[in-house]
């Protein structure tokens, strides 16, 4: 594997940019310099986070989002 994180990757299993593998390994990411643990997905090329809105879900049952600009940056935790 490689030491980069991709530059794209999401949390839900119907996402195509899913991958179990890479998030079994761990992925930290820090989000306009601050260090977050409720990323849903991510993409550092285009600069935007997706982070859940409290408790609500959406008619599916999967948690509610919202996409938030900034700077992104990912690194394997272990």
């Amino acid at each position: 594997m490689s030491d980069t994180p991709p530059d794209r990757l999401s949390n839900d299993p119907r996402s195509p940019y899913y991958d179990e593998a890479l998030l079994a390994r761990g992925i930290g990411i820090r989000f306009n310099g601050v260090e977050r643990h409720n990323v849903e997905e991510y993409c550092i090329s285009e600069g935007w986070v997706r982070l859940p809105v409290g408790k609500s879900k959406d008619r599916r049952g999967q948690p509610m989002t919202i996409k938030v600009k900034g700077t992104v940056e990912a690194w394997f935790l272990t």
